[in-house]
């Protein structure tokens, strides 16, 4: 009875030997997640899909044909329209990777508490917090995408190098997820969502090249941008989208190591808070 039992008690504990059964109980927890999604993704698809697609024909087509009067000084020559489209692209899945996050990390921890219902499973709290993270990829992939093909259709794209474009978004929305998810963990309420979208998220929407070049920031502010992952996210998502990456590889480096170092960095704090919230 006592040996019977040995296997299933190391497996509960969460630290099965092999990479395989780890890799299981995160795909328990993803289908978990792409699960709740099937019941819930009507209410997303206007901030996902229809909402980007407005603020590109509203700004790109109507502000954009104010723009490109002037002959496309500010924009380097480029079209604005090709000018924001891969811009909003870094910005949209900024936004959806803030949304997918917050609200759903801490519903696990504190609403419905189905992350603790988890835990009380062979799924341990690494586990919950890579499945999390996984599924955040996922939708950001899948809204990167779509805006891809979107602004094929309008014709905002001047390179097939635009197709490099959607992981790249997909590594500045987990640039965000990962320690945006970490702080998530810790919190009890939602109040601090608010100050977070309202002095975090929204800022660098207008002011980390999306809308207009960095280099038209005050001196003072641009090495700020510099600082934020979105600026990065912009800044190659348009030198693909753009044809223009090859011009310059050392920065299309730098942008890819800024990216990468905070998306690791906010997944190693997310494995901390995680495994913290579910040991109390």
């Amino acid at each position: 009875m006592t040996a019977a039992s040995e296997p299933r008690d190391e497996a509960w504990s969460g630290g099965g030997s092999a990479g395989s059964s780890m890799l299981a109980r995160i795909g328990r927890a993803y289908e978990h997640q792409a699960l709740l999604y099937l019941a819930t993704w009507r209410g997303s698809v206007f901030n996902s899909f229809f909402s980007p697609t407005m603020f590109l024909l509203a700004m790109g087509l109507g502000l954009g044909s104010y723009v490109d009067r002037s002959g496309g000084a500010a924009t380097g020559g480029v079209p604005y329209l090709a000018f924001l489209a891969p811009g909003l692209l870094a910005a949209t899945v900024m936004q959806t990777a803030a949304s997918e996050s917050t609200f759903p990390v801490i519903a696990g921890f504190v609403w419905t508490k189905r992350y603790h219902a988890m835990h009380a499973s062979p799924i341990g709290p690494r586990e919950i917090a890579l499945a999390q993270l996984a599924w955040s990829a996922t939708r950001i992939t899948g809204v990167g995408a779509v805006f891809v093909l979107v602004t094929l259709l309008f014709g905002a794209v001047r390179s097939p190098l635009v197709v490099l474009a959607i992981p790249v978004a997909t590594l500045t929305g987990l640039a965000f997820a990962t320690p945006i998810a970490a702080f998530a963990a810790t919190r009890r309420t939602m109040n601090a969502f608010s100050y977070l979208f309202r002095f975090g998220i929204m800022p660098l929407f207008l002011f980390s090249g999306t809308f207009f070049p960095v280099e038209q920031l005050p001196a003072v502010i641009q090495p700020i941008a510099w600082l934020t992952p979105l600026y990065h996210g912009v800044a190659l998502c348009r030198s693909l989208a753009l044809g223009t990456v090859g011009g310059d590889p050392l920065a299309a480096v730098l942008h890819l190591a800024v990216l990468a170092t905070y998306t690791v960095a906010g997944l190693a704090a997310a494995l901390v808070t995680f495994n913290r919230r579910l040991a109390q």
